[in-house]
């Protein structure tokens, strides 16, 4: 049985002076997969991605992403693994609205060696993978130099997925990436970010209130129905 991408086990998790808000028995996602994980507001889906990426870490249980329980390491060694190996969008894009397009598709390969080292390879140079990325993504060459303050909600949202999947990260974790579109951009874009995931090897982690995605994706999981703290037939 061959180990898988991201693997959490027995996950337990309150806030400092709160009731538990996670208690999840086991969640797996190998790779290669693309997993929709829906669930509305206020069930925990940003602090499980927290947890998932080792921003936070669990109160008991175990969350190993590539084999490394992150609870084991220490933060500065959480932080490399998740620069190395996984790609963030975020619902507000987080993009720096000063920076270039460029700059800010590159950032992720100023702080890992490894997804800098994977955009060379592949493409020739840093600068030739976010070129390529982004006209994959449908954004024009002439863009690089723009700031990204001054783009479309649409064109931010393309930036912040070339930012995610430059440099190979195994996993792309998605937050409600497609909130501020109308169906038919929505719908382009979850295609675009199928075909370069598929390209790079990476799993996809999507998560939304938004059930009529799920139809897109090899599986669909309820967060209500995993999390053991509020079970879904308490809601």
């Amino acid at each position: 049985m061959t180990t898988p991408l991201l693997d959490i086990d027995d996950l337990h998790f309150a806030w400092p002076g709160q009731p538990e808000l996670l208690h999840i028995a086991q969640l797996r996602l190998d790779a290669g997969e693309r997993v929709f994980l829906e669930g509305p507001s206020g069930s925990g889906k940003t602090t499980l991605l927290g947890l998932i990426g080792g921003v936070q870490t669990a109160s008991r249980g175990h969350v190993r992403l590539l084999g490394a329980d992150l609870a084991a390491l220490r933060a500065g060694a959480r932080d490399r693994l998740r620069v190395d190996h996984t790609g963030f969008i975020f619902q507000q894009f987080n993009l720096l609205p000063f920076l270039s397009v460029e700059a800010n598709v590159l950032l992720p390969c100023q702080f890992s060696a490894l997804r800098r080292q994977r955009a060379c390879q592949r493409h020739g140079s840093e600068r030739a993978a976010a070129g390529r990325l982004l006209e994959h993504l449908g954004l024009s060459p002439a863009l690089l130099p723009r700031r990204a303050g001054a783009l479309s909600i649409g064109q931010q949202q393309r930036v912040a997925a070339a930012r995610a999947l430059i440099g190979q990260p195994e996993l792309v974790i998605a937050d409600e990436p497609t909130s501020a579109l109308d169906a038919d951009r929505r719908d382009g874009f979850l295609r675009l970010l199928f075909d370069e995931c598929r390209a790079a090897g990476a799993s996809l982690l999507l998560v939304s209130h938004d059930r009529s995605l799920a139809r897109h994706f090899d599986r669909r999981l309820a967060l209500p129905e995993l999390n053991r703290a509020h079970p879904a037939t308490e809601r």
